[in-house]
């Protein structure tokens, strides 16, 4: 065949063929691409060869030697092949041994100079020897692969090591046909980065590690250069959308305010006046609204509801969970009893209209909906059911999303308005999330956003006592517990979340989970708290159930809940004082902030109690961030710097490569990345004159799929 190209099947491949396919499946690698952009995760230093004589104990080391002796020898009593040789040089000898490979008799000849490289061990003897190491003929014209130089190693599957992936890389990338570099040169030199096929041959064969770096590098850039254009592109295109100019009523928000319990602060005054000036522009808003746990975020986006209604219009907020959406119904009765313009709360197992004054009605689906469709209901809540076939919405001129980031085109495209005289439009749109993001990811992930952030919680606030709680004070905690029931109170206990092997599925994880919060609930309920009111609560409830169990929590029917994560979002029941995380080592910072969040809400003190059993320096160090944290935002900070991006953001929820990930941290290459998409928009907003970087983004956005 041909030179190779990216898209040429890796079966069609002569060095590699159909008998690695299975394996290389294992690892997604079906293409010549995915084996090319299948980076090593790290190198070894084998460049140097070092004399026999020079060696020393614990080092990783290459030396040319020839073989003198070889032999191997089944383990007395052990089920272990072991082949020993003998090599040197002109400086000395050294025995060379490998465990289970019988092959390397066959391969490494007497007489014969090989390259050695690996880990030099010493024996309880006091005796230095090579453990299992790499070789490869000394003899051989060409460049080496796995010796004798900088050695890429990386993520492998079983029966497939980096040596067998060096064997296969190596011929495909001298086999490759030169490929166009999506990145304009003007941009790689300013930046210092090289073109792509040097970056290819760097980053799997360096010469040096700067080489190595230095590739990196370029792909790193590249993978957020894509995602800087995909953003920058949906913020052009949005802003030459048009939206319903919503003029805002200021003496009627001022009287909404007016009627609050409590006085706004600061910083959420600041976030509904940019919500507020947004909803008056012509363009579309597209706003991100973030806030700490319990800083108010809700009653913000209801006032902005509230403003459009007002102003003839119908607002929409949308929620993940039942849960959520009828805890933000709830808050809009609470704060606003007066409101007449209609509510309309739609999820599966309940639908509620509200004409204030405490005119509030449980209605049939179809009775809900067609309030909705007829505009006499001017604030519809629910999930995103609400945009979904067989519900006509009035006039949509705010959406407002808690807990998703981004609102799809397609999404926006259900919502589009036609005006009298025919001009398309579409809503404002407001995410809301509790999810603390710290700024440099804000930038790289939701570019196309504009961020609010509510930075401060409520002047009336008390702090969390919270507290890690070893196995030797559990009984201590347990009393507590149930002293602080007998006054009145209520307590959430949340099930370690299973950590997910590779070979177990989904299922069987919520299946493991599940007998996680089961067998928990009957310990509480039959030996710790036998005398209490003990739910349970997890994701494989039904809908109805859910809702069931949660409203006889928040109407005091219930003194303790056991749950799984699924209590994250959306649960607002001030009389709960107590949070107790069993497992609390299994879940990152920004969730148990979440978690911790769930109570601190009212009038009475309350507390959480991280429970661990294991003393690791690293769930230790977890659990001081989080007792020592004054907000999320820097705990979040502190997560990403403990578990790095790929582990924070979950890469199989983003589709962002490794790389990327990795170079999230990196706020530098974040701002030169973004700088160097606006450059290229600004003038070529369609990438009209970059057909190949537009083909290249366009399969980047479909993996990452960034909606």
């Amino acid at each position: 065949m041909g030179a190779l190209t990216p898209e040429t099947p890796l079966a069609e491949v002569r060095s590699i063929g159909a008998r690695f396919g299975a394996k290389l499946k294992r690892l997604e690698l079906q293409t010549v691409r995915d084996l090319l952009f299948h980076f090593p995760a790290r190198y070894e230093d084998f460049s140097r060869i070092y004399d026999i004589a020079d060696l020393i104990p614990n080092q990783e080391a290459t030396v040319q030697a020839r073989v003198d002796e070889i032999d191997g020898r089944r383990a007395f009593r052990r089920n272990l092949y072991i082949v020993e040789a003998l090599i040197s040089d002109e400086t000395g000898s050294i025995r060379a041994v490998w465990f289970n490979q019988p092959y390397v008799r066959n391969v490494l000849q007497p007489g014969r100079t090989f390259n050695f490289s690996g880990r030099v061990t010493q024996s309880k003897t006091g005796e230095i020897h090579f453990a299992s190491p790499t070789y490869e003929s000394a003899e051989a014209l060409g460049e080496t692969k796995h010796t004798a130089r900088i050695v890429p190693v990386y993520p492998e599957t079983k029966g497939l090591t980096s040596k067998g992936l060096r064997f296969m890389v190596k011929p495909v990338l001298d086999e490759l046909k030169a490929l166009p570099d999506p990145i304009p040169g003007a941009i790689l030199a300013k930046n210092g980065l090289p073109d792509l096929m040097t970056a290819l041959r760097d980053i799997h064969f360096p010469g040096t590690l700067d080489e190595a770096f230095l590739a990196k590098r370029r792909f790193a850039f590249e993978d957020l250069f894509y995602l800087q254009l995909y953003n920058l592109g949906q913020k052009i295109a949005l802003s030459e959308e048009k939206a319903p100019e919503i003029k805002v009523d200021l003496p009627f928000v001022k009287d909404l305010l007016g009627h609050l319990p409590f006085e706004l602060t600061p910083s959420q005054k600041q976030a509904l006046w940019e919500i507020l000036k947004d909803m008056e522009a012509v363009r579309p808003m597209n706003r991100l609204l973030q806030g700490d746990v319990g800083s108010g975020k809700t009653v913000i986006a209801a006032i902005a509801a509230l403003s459009a209604a007002h102003a003839g219009y119908q607002a929409v907020l949308m929620a993940p969970t039942e849960i959520l959406a009828r805890q933000h119904y709830l808050t809009l009765r609470k704060f606003f009893p007066e409101w007449e313009g209609g509510v309309a709360l739609v999820t599966a197992s309940d639908r509620r209209l509200f004409y204030g004054h405490g005119l509030e009605s449980a209605v049939a689906k179809e009775k809900a909906v067609a309030e909705i469709g007829s505009g006499r209901v001017k604030i519809a809540l629910g999930t995103q059911a609400l945009i979904q076939k067989g519900i006509t919405l009035s006039d949509p001129a705010l959406v407002i999303v808690d807990e998703q980031h981004r609102f799809g085109v397609k999404q926006r495209a259900l919502l589009v308005r036609q005006t009298g005289d025919k001009k398309r439009e579409i809503p404002h749109f407001l995410s809301m999330s509790a999810t603390p993001i710290p700024r440099t990811l804000s930038l790289t992930l939701f570019g196309d956003l504009d961020i609010s952030l509510i930075s401060e919680m409520p002047k009336d606030r008390k702090p969390i006592i919270t507290k890690a709680v070893g196995p030797a004070d559990r009984a201590k905690t347990y009393t507590f517990i149930k002293s602080e029931v007998r006054k009145g109170r209520q307590a959430f206990v949340v099930c370690p979340r299973i950590e997910p092997k590779e070979e177990v599925s989904t299922a069987e994880i919520q299946k493991l989970e599940l007998k996680s919060v089961k067998e928990e609930y009957e310990k509480l309920k039959t030996k710790i708290f036998p005398d209490l009111k003990i739910a349970m609560l997890h994701g494989r409830l039904k809908a109805a159930e859910k809702e069931a169990t949660m409203r006889d929590f928040a109407e005091g029917r219930t003194d303790v809940i056991v749950t799984t994560a699924v209590i994250e979002v959306g649960v607002d029941v001030p009389n709960a004082t107590i949070m107790m995380i069993e497992g609390a080592d299994r879940f990152g910072l920004a969730q148990l902030y979440q978690f911790r969040g769930r109570v601190g809400r009212g009038e009475h003190q309350s507390y959480c109690f991280l429970m661990s059993d294991t003393p690791s320096q690293t769930v230790n160090a977890r659990i001081k961030a989080i007792i020592a944290a004054k907000n999320g935002f820097e705990l979040a900070e502190q997560d990403l710097k403990m578990r790095g991006p790929g582990e924070f953001l979950g890469n199989s929820q983003t589709g962002m490569p490794d790389l990327a990930m990795k170079a999230i941290q990196n706020p530098d290459l974040v701002k030169e990345a973004r700088d160097e998409a606006w450059d290229i928009l600004k003038d070529d907003k369609n990438l009209a004159r970059h057909p190949f970087l537009k083909k290249e983004l366009a399969r980047f956005t479909g993996q990452v799929h960034p909606e």
